[in-house]
């Protein structure tokens, strides 16, 4: 196995795990999302946890957009969707594989 494909496992791994937390809150209160964002921070642990990647997102954005000029990587702008869809546990790896030349 490659990196590439390692880097595009992981994206895969990495939609479907969140999804499953996800589906199972969405299938439990509909599509509420007020009560999704409050859920982030229910407790000193989900605080912590939420707030820990909320800060690495942005933080990310800057340095894939730098870095992604800097090597000339095609799709780099797919990092923001899968960011606000999934999460920085598909954005990274799917730069990661956007980036990693065969």
């Amino acid at each position: 196995m490659t990196v590439r494909h390692f880097y595009l496992a992981m994206a895969f791994v990495g939609t479907l795990v969140p999804w499953l937390f996800f589906g199972s809150f969405f299938g439990l209160h509909g599509l509420d999302l007020p009560l999704f964002l409050r859920s982030l921070f229910v407790n000193g642990a989900a605080g912590g946890f939420s707030a820990d990647v909320l800060i690495a997102i942005p933080v990310f954005w800057v340095w894939c957009r730098r870095d992604a000029s800097r090597h000339s990587v095609a799709g780099w702008w797919l990092v923001f969707p899968a960011s606000f869809f999934v999460g920085l546990s598909l954005a990274l790896p799917l730069y990661l594989y956007l980036r990693e030349r065969d």
